[in-house]
């Protein structure tokens, strides 16, 4: 995202690193913040794995080590793989970040003022029945819900899928928004309805937030109320 959002943690953290191991296109976002002679163990998409085995092996050799990704690491990113690799020998700090699903919340207004889940449709590590089991009960618990992963050349027809199943249980007329890019270049920001979204205008840069049955637009803009009853 946009280098105004990162925490001023997640910069200390990596000006401390003397390695940094990252997806390619993230550590060049982030290079310029590194010291002279860190050494920087970049690798392309889909080796999440080994990066997160690089990582804790350069840690386990006494090195300061930075795995760097996009959004919070804990959230459909890096800190998982490298804290099921990590033993106690390893003093992990986790940084959190500012994730896709908020920033593109805060884009589209306040769609997440009450109970929200995030799905991811990937099907290339959970089976798709299991997806399809916990959107039917995201939808029959009436939760706003941020779909992660939406849509792909290879995957086509899972965003379809879940916005019928979403549909069943909530009115034609809830907001949905379709965020591309959020606080990168080429941001793009959509807003329609449960019955008049286009899954063509999504994909992996995507994410997309289906609101609850509570959900309006108000001055163009997506609220989910908060639901309190103030007392005097």
């Amino acid at each position: 995202g946009a280098a105004d959002l990162r925490t001023p943690r997640a910069v200390a953290e990596l000006r401390r690193a003397a390695v940094v191991v990252g997806l390619d296109q993230y550590v060049e976002q982030v290079r310029d913040l590194l010291r002279p002679g860190t050494r920087v163990l970049a690798s392309g998409l889909g080796a999440e794995e080994e990066r997160a085995r690089a990582a804790v092996a350069e840690a386990v050799a006494g090195h300061a080590v930075a795995l760097i990704g996009s959004g919070d690491a804990g959230v459909y990113a890096m800190a998982s793989p490298a804290l099921e690799e990590a033993d106690e020998r390893i003093d992990a700090v986790g940084v959190p970040g500012v994730t896709a699903g908020l920033a593109a919340s805060a884009l589209l207004g306040a769609p997440l003022g009450h109970d929200h889940v995030y799905l991811s449709l990937s099907d290339l590590h959970t089976p798709w029945e299991v997806i399809e089991r916990r959107i039917a009960a995201a939808a029959v618990g009436d939760f706003v819900v941020l779909l992660y992963n939406p849509r792909s050349r290879a995957r086509d027809w899972q965003l379809g899928a879940a916005l019928r199943a979403l549909a069943a249980h909530r009115p034609p007329q809830t907001p949905v928004g379709v965020v591309r890019n959020a606080s990168r270049p080429g941001e793009r920001v959509h807003l329609a309805t449960l019955a008049t979204v286009d899954p063509a205008l999504v994909d992996m840069y995507s994410v997309v937030v289906v609101g609850s049955s509570q959900t309006r637009v108000v001055a163009g803009r997506m609220v989910t109320p908060r639901g309190y009853r103030w007392r005097a």
